[in-house]
């Protein structure tokens, strides 16, 4: 069944909307696994000094991978709108676009961060005496940036023509192939070299290509809209006008996710400051709270997507719909989870922190925070729904000020009143604050704009 046609009836668009998160929720957890179970593999097998090394590049890739996350997300709704509106030729020249701006982001990154990693690592403050094997890993991971980036892509926009099986399957053959080959090299499997800690940035080298190659034969083989057949390379070339639409939506979700990242090193710098025990409890509860936030994180998208495959198909009437399903949804899915945790938080804490006294210290805080996941996904699936329009500015600046503006300085003096419990308690304040506003927005301007394509 068309998607678009499916969401005139609230039933069936539950169904479409399942449809979309499985397979969707499965992929983050796949990917959250990976880091995990890597980490473990480093941290057992080489040591911590390895796991430095790999960790001192992560403020300079997640930049990167912010960027292509937003370049990914606006070519989604773009390419939404497009199939929405059943316009193939619109789908390829988007999706051409898009991958050509990666490829050149990425060979650019090859080009200058491979030449100048040691600098970079350097002005990050690097530790001198693991300096020189965080380059080595570092060097490999940049100069692989160009496939990196595609694999990034190719898995977000397959989402907005409504395949999120191809992704999942594509991001399951990466994680297993990473997962096999970076214990291999690191121990010399099989007559393998032994690469110490370039073994896991050689293992993501080697995955990503396997997947891409995989992808385009599994698309190919389909006879996937998306293909990479003789119609489709015609596009591969970057058109400006698509370009600039691109970015207008894109970009302002990157931002938003920087914004994110450089709130959680302020508050990690405060939480830091109550001693290792806090910072232990701050790392288990992190934990679980991501997994816990993976359905909000993935209704919001398919809210999005849903959304602009509506507005291509010209039933704009049907939004209100899809944003009551999502809310309805968020508060079923990831509110049952909110609720395992409370239920079991001691038990799951426990596979994180032997020490009794820094277990009760992480289930307070995650007894006072965790609620409030839900109010964060009601507050995603309305800027999801809105950012579809080609409404992205205002949704983003929401986002950003109660991250920025209200989350921190809250974190800060609720630290210096009630201590550690306080930094905790500026998280639902801060997503109440962003639901506040974002649901004014969206009732009081947003409602009242006429629904046009980008």
């Amino acid at each position: 069944m068309n998607t678009t046609e499916s969401i005139q009836s609230s039933p069936v668009l539950w169904k479409v909307y399942l449809a979309f998160l499985g397979p969707m929720i499965v992929s983050n957890i796949l990917q959250a696994l990976s880091g995990t179970v890597n980490n473990i593999y480093l941290g057992q097998m080489l040591g911590v000094k390895a796991m430095a090394a790999v960790s001192a590049l992560f403020p300079v890739l997640f930049f990167f991978i912010a960027f292509m996350i937003g370049l990914g997300a606006g070519a989604a709704i773009l390419i939404g709108q497009a199939w929405g509106a059943k316009e193939l030729g619109r789908v390829k020249a988007i999706a051409g676009t898009t991958l050509m701006v990666g490829l050149y982001a990425g060979l650019a990154v090859a080009a200058f961060g491979g030449s100048f990693t040691e600098m970079m690592l350097r002005a990050l403050d690097t530790p001198a005496d693991i300096l020189p094997e965080a380059t080595a890993y570092a060097r490999i991971m940049l100069i692989a940036a160009p496939g990196l980036f595609l694999f990034l892509l190719v898995t977000s926009m397959l989402r907005g023509v409504g395949d999120t099986t191809t992704s999942l399957l594509t991001l399951l053959i990466s994680t297993v192939v990473s997962l096999l080959v970076t214990p291999a090299l690191i121990q010399g499997w099989a007559g393998l070299p032994r690469l110490g800690v370039t073994s896991g940035a050689y293992a993501a080298v080697v995955s990503f290509l396997i997947a891409l190659g995989w992808t385009a034969w599994y698309l190919l083989r389909k006879h996937h809209p998306l293909a990479p057949n003789a119609a489709f390379i015609k596009h591969l070339r970057i058109d400006r006008s698509i370009l600039v639409k691109i970015l207008f939506v894109g970009l302002p979700t990157a931002l938003s996710m920087i914004t994110i990242s450089v709130a959680e090193i302020a508050v990690l710098f405060l939480v830091n400051r109550h001693g290792s025990q806090a910072t232990a409890a701050y790392g288990a509860v992190n934990q679980i709270v991501s997994y816990v936030q993976f359905p909000a994180i993935s209704i919001a998208i398919t809210a999005s997507i849903l959304a602009a495959q509506a507005i291509g198909a010209g039933r704009g009437h049907t939004l209100g719909k899809i944003a009551r399903t999502g809310i309805t949804m968020n508060l079923v899915l990831t509110g049952s989870l909110v609720l395992l945790g409370y239920l079991f938080s001691r038990h799951i804490l426990g596979l994180f922190i032997t020490d009794v006294a820094v277990v009760d210290m992480a289930q307070t805080l995650l007894h006072s925070m965790l609620w409030s996941s839900v109010i964060m996904g009601m507050s995603m699936v309305l800027s999801g729904l809105m950012r579809a329009s080609g409404t992205v500015l205002m949704p983003t600046a929401i986002t950003m000020f109660a991250i920025a503006g209200i989350e921190i300085p809250v974190a800060w003096v609720l630290n210096q009143l009630y201590g550690l419990n306080g930094i905790w308690a500026s998280y639902p304040i801060a997503f109440l604050a962003m639901l506040v506003m974002q649901t004014a927005y969206y009732r009081l301007a947003w409602k009242r704009k006429p629904i046009r394509r980008l």
